[in-house]
């Protein structure tokens, strides 16, 4: 939002504006979204296996919980976004309040995204990667900003 509203938080209507937003975006965030195809297969996997599961997002932290419950209710231990009390990634704060309320440690998980800035976010929490190909950025864009653990498809998470 500091981007899209002309002068930023300067905007004498930021606040309004972000509220506007916010409250569109909660009434409105599953109508076009969806979770990709083996997704659900995958989290359904993973409880199987005693695995634990969070999400950690820069959308904001109402979105992210609301989304996560909508579409992965049982599957996801804990979801974090954006607030005011943990700085967005890549800060390391959301995987560390994630790894906290699990009750885990930085050496026993692994970081999954789509984006540089999760490539970022797990460097600076001190965990591996796996990038997926499918989401926000292709393959090529993220070897390019230092994608080690590449897969094509959900089901090749689990080889991790």
């Amino acid at each position: 939002m500091e981007r899209a509203v002309p002068q930023g938080e300067e905007n004498p209507r930021f606040q309004q504006t972000l509220d506007a937003f916010r409250g569109h975006y909660t009434a409105h965030g599953t109508d076009t979204t969806k979770p990709y195809p083996g997704i659900i297969q995958l989290l359904a996997t993973l409880k199987e296996e005693g695995k634990m599961v969070a999400v950690v997002s820069n959308k904001f932290d109402a979105a992210t919980k609301a989304l996560c419950s909508h579409f992965f209710h049982s599957f996801i231990d804990v979801a974090i976004g954006e607030s005011e009390r943990v700085r967005k990634k890549p800060a390391p704060d959301t995987v560390e309040e994630a790894l906290r309320v699990l009750g885990t440690t930085k050496e026993k998980a692994v970081y999954v995204g789509d984006s540089d800035v999760d490539i970022q976010t797990a460097q600076n929490s001190g965990m591996p990667c796996i990038s997926v190909t499918w989401g926000f950025r292709d393959r090529d864009f993220l070897v390019s900003h230092g994608a080690l653990n590449l897969v094509d498809s959900p089901e090749e998470i689990l080889d991790f």
